[in-house]
């Protein structure tokens, strides 16, 4: 397919010319007599160039570059006029124009001009696609990701996803556990219906029967009228339970009847309804702790956990953080505008440096704030300055070994001994914070508790 050029001028002679030159060079090339006609014929066909001149009766040729930019973003714009005039030069420039030059001109500048600007617009577009189909490789239903973990995880929700069966979503706030129990519902055979939502954490006790299952009019003092409630919205499609070891006792009693008989009664109403909703289930508590305190019921615990999916927090996917910095980059480009944004290589290095005790969830809150400061370039300095203190300590250690040799996992395991238990101490025996200051999950720190039989069992 030829390449499409349209020329604008106001004289005749000069349209001639630029037409007669360029289709020499095999290029499709049309033309237009003023501003106002050249963007009626862009209106009917895509052109890969538009050769202007700036001085024209009506719009002039600034105006014409500033509509094309706005329609044709894609389209590479050359600039022609007879008069010098450094100040329309620049502000061709800002607008968006590939070039501007002087009439007159030689024949053999003016297809070099035009070569030119075309190559880098092809290579513009070429760039575009690429990032489009990285984009498309690094994301899998809405999540970004490239790391090995999440590549995992990806796989198991397609697999889970075909399945009826509950799921139990686990991970630290901020990994993004709602975002997968959207992609198992949006891969599943349910996708055609609804995706409902709740936190079970921020509805007070007293609402949350009405707010799951319903209610009858004049069940309750407020109740008004008759309102169907979250099992019954979400009929036939996926109802996610965000938070659930928040759900009060009695709650987890009539949830489990729920997941059991597959029925539900509205509160203050005798009709049985069925429910035909998969659950899906979150948790950044250790649920099975709960179990063992007595705060969450057990045979609920094993009806929710028939398939468990662990979101990694995101010091353990560190390759994926330039990938979210640059989707937030996108997400948060002043004004929805095109402009590129850069990342220097030492904001980036503080960045994948940093444990993200937030997870995703804080790494969009610093690019969004650094954004703020400056829209551009994502700097050191317009890092939060939390970010840039170091928390990894610095160790000296004799590193000579003896001549006879030396045992190197008993060392480790002695130091990491001592590292656990001064966690500990730190934090007054509380293991969640504990692991937290050691950068791990609550469960992994448990886990090495364990090894070392340290674990008394409490929290």
């Amino acid at each position: 397919m030829k390449i499409k050029i349209l020329v604008v001028d106001d004289e005749l002679s000069m349209r001639e010319f630029l037409a007669i030159l360029l289709e020499r060079e095999g290029y499709d090339v049309s033309v237009a007599a003023s501003a106002a006609e050249a963007l009626c014929m862009m209106e009917s066909a895509l052109f890969d160039l538009v050769l202007s001149d700036v001085n024209m009766p009506g719009l002039s040729g600034i105006e014409l570059l500033a509509r094309i930019k706005e329609k044709s973003p894609e389209t590479a714009v050359l600039m022609l006029t007879a008069f010098s005039a450094a100040e329309q030069a620049v502000e061709a420039m800002k607008l968006g124009a590939y070039d501007y030059i002087g009439k007159p001109f030689k024949n053999e500048e003016i297809k070099q001009l035009v070569k030119n600007a075309l190559e880098k617009q092809g290579l513009k577009r070429e760039n575009t696609l690429l990032k489009k189909d990285a984009s498309e490789r690094d994301s899998f239903c809405g999540i970004i990701a490239k790391s090995q973990k999440m590549r995992e995880l990806f796989d198991l929700i397609q697999k889970v996803a075909a399945s009826p069966s509950s799921v139990l979503i686990l991970g630290e706030s901020g990994t993004g556990k709602e975002l997968a129990a959207r992609s198992i519902h949006t891969c599943s055979p349910r996708k055609s219906k609804l995706f409902v939502a709740v936190n079970c954490g921020a509805i007070p006790e007293n609402l949350i029967e009405s707010e799951l299952f319903g209610h009858k009019k004049g069940s309750f003092t407020g109740a008004v009228s008759d309102r169907p409630g979250l099992f019954e919205q979400a009929e036939g499609g996926t109802l996610f339970l965000d938070e659930i070891g928040e759900l009060p006792l009695l709650m987890q009693t009539k949830l489990l009847r729920v997941l059991q008989e597959r029925e539900f009664k509205r509160v203050g109403d005798a009709q049985t309804r069925k429910a035909d909703v998969r659950i899906i289930s979150a948790s950044n508590r250790d649920l099975e702790s709960q179990v063992k305190d007595g705060t969450f019921r057990e045979d609920l615990f094993y009806r929710l956990n028939v398939v468990q999916l662990v979101m990694p927090p995101l010091r353990e996917r560190i390759e994926d953080i330039p990938l979210l910095v640059e989707y937030f980059c996108r997400k948060y480009q002043a004004g929805g505008t095109n402009t590129q944004i850069s990342v220097t290589p030492g904001a980036l290095k503080v960045l994948m440096n940093h444990p993200f005790p937030g997870n995703i969830r804080e790494l969009e809150n610093c690019i969004e704030r650094s954004l703020i400061i400056n829209p551009e370039v994502i700097s050191e300095c317009s890092l939060p300055q939390q970010l840039l203190v170091s928390k990894t300590p610095c160790f000296t250690a004799d590193c000579d070994i003896p001549e006879e040799g030396m045992q190197l996992e008993p060392l480790l395991e002695d130091l990491e001994k001592k590292y656990l238990l001064k966690a500990l101490e730190k934090t007054g025996g509380a293991k969640k914070k504990a692991g937290e200051l050691l950068g791990m999950s609550f469960r992994s720190f448990r886990y090495r508790l364990a090894k070392f039989g340290l674990d008394s069992g409490e929290e």
